[in-house]
């Protein structure tokens, strides 16, 4: 049962619904978990209905849920603007027979991963009192590179009135500007309609200012720069006392932390986070204390020592990309993989973090999202969290939020259209191409979308 006011702000987590060509392909550059498991048998059904089930349980305890759809893979125009031609089969068999490495690329289901969608303002914090949203233009990888436009057509359609909502471009898709959503960033505050402070967090500078001292990476090159975080935050009219800028550690961007959702989450004004996370760990806090007590909000940080959860277990468990929720009663609860309750260091600092009276979270609970986490994304990737006063979710397409019924909906579509096994090679069968799209013609329609890909507005 949900257990909070209808009238009050809410923090909507919208899941990205896993697509029918879920595969093992290992294309995330700097993600351990995606590379380790290249080639391997995937399961897209499996996969789908365990982020359902996530999804349920979550709404059934009484947040605020949605659903956002998955991206039409293959991608057959990127074919087309690739040179191919012919029917959608004929391409996608060229396309195989001239390197597989496109056909895995425009068959990625990494859209699932939410968190990478876009980067999200509250009303409460914009001058100009909307909601506003930058689809991430995810340019360090090709096989993301090509979401942007798909989400930035699915945001509008979800939150198409313009007096509540203000949809941006997303930003130049070029190295300077590199931009990976709302995974590098967390907005920390007293209360989901009180003033917050975003913390944007980048790896790398993105322009040539002649400094070749900056510190950076060696193993991994940092995917979020510092100007793309800054422009952002320009878009959405933020001022300057209410970012922080921060620099990852290269460390963690070595070890596998290519967002710093895998290293830090935040949720009202708790930052729970690894040691290695931040560049400056100090200088971090102390600019996140300065400012958020100037917005009446006291900053409540829970450190993870590196003598307790080493960085390689961090990364191996995914402990921090892990929902921070906060309950009716105003406690916490984490959300975390399964993975971090078999690993024993881990499940103790677990226990001892809601063991604290010196911070809010009071309970954590492990779901079973291995298809998505053996690809590389545990569930703070699935979701891409938006707070909403009760009159924006009124104008917001409710087609695509979670209840009883949608779950049952959706399990049963998922169970129709999606296979059960999936290898690399399948991905050049063509059937794939019309078992997708009649999928997601279908799903558009149920949730209430429109047409909102380009197969189905310029034919098939």
């Amino acid at each position: 049962m949900n257990t909070f006011a209808q009238d009050a702000t809410r923090e909507v987590n919208f899941d990205g619904l896993v697509g029918p060509t879920h595969n093992y392909s290992g294309l995330a550059h700097g993600n351990i978990a995606s590379a380790s498991h290249r080639g391997l048998v995937s399961n897209p059904r499996e996969a789908a209905l365990q982020g359902l089930a996530k999804m349920k349980a979550l709404h059934d305890a009484g947040f605020a849920q949605g659903v956002l759809p998955p991206q039409p893979r293959p991608a057959i125009e990127m074919l087309d603007r690739l040179g191919f031609t012919g029917t959608p089969a004929e391409k996608l068999a060229a396309a195989w027979a001239a390197d597989p490495a496109i056909v895995r690329a425009i068959s990625s289901a990494a859209a699932m991963w939410t968190a990478n969608a876009a980067t999200i303002t509250p009303s409460f914090d914009a001058p100009d009192g909307r909601v506003h949203f930058t689809a991430a233009n995810l340019q360090s990888s090709f096989h993301r590179a090509i979401e942007a436009p798909t989400t930035a057509a699915a945001l509008g359609a979800i939150f198409a009135d313009d007096s509540h909502f203000a949809q941006h471009e997303a930003l130049p898709a070029t190295p300077a500007f590199s931009d990976e959503g709302a995974a590098n960033h967390t907005r920390l505050c007293a209360g989901y309609d009180a003033p917050g402070v975003h913390l944007f967090v980048y790896g790398r500078d993105g322009l040539d200012r002649g400094d070749a001292g900056q510190p950076g990476s060696k193993r991994f090159t940092a995917r979020q720069t510092r100007e793309a975080s800054q422009a952002i935050a320009r878009q959405h009219g933020l001022a300057a006392d209410q970012c922080v800028f921060a620099r990852q550690s290269a460390a963690a961007i070595d070890a596998g932390v290519f967002h710093n959702d895998v290293i830090a989450v935040g949720n009202g004004p708790v930052l729970l986070y690894h040691e290695s996370a931040f560049a400056d760990e100090a200088a971090v806090l102390a600019e996140l204390r300065e400012k958020m007590d100037a917005f009446g909000a006291t900053l409540v940080p829970v450190r993870v020592n590196s003598d307790a959860v080493s960085l390689e277990d961090a990364v191996a468990t995914y402990l921090f990309n892990s929902q921070l929720l906060t309950r009716a009663d105003g406690a916490m609860i984490v959300i975390v993989p399964a993975e971090c309750e078999r690993n024993p260091a881990v499940a103790a600092e677990l226990d001892r973090i809601v063991a604290d009276p010196a911070n809010p979270i009071a309970e954590y609970r492990a779901y079973d999202v291995k298809q998505s986490m053996d690809n590389g994304g545990g569930p703070a990737c699935l979701r891409l969290r938006v707070v909403l006063s009760a009159a924006e979710r009124a104008a917001m397409n409710p087609g695509v939020l979670f209840d009883a019924a949608r779950h049952d909906e959706l399990v049963a579509w998922v169970e129709r259209h999606y296979r059960d096994r999936l290898t690399i090679d399948d991905l050049a069968d063509p059937a794939l191409i019309a078992e997708t799209r009649a999928a997601l013609d279908e799903l558009t329609t149920l949730l209430g979308l429109g047409s909102i890909y380009g197969f189905q507005r310029v034919g098939r």
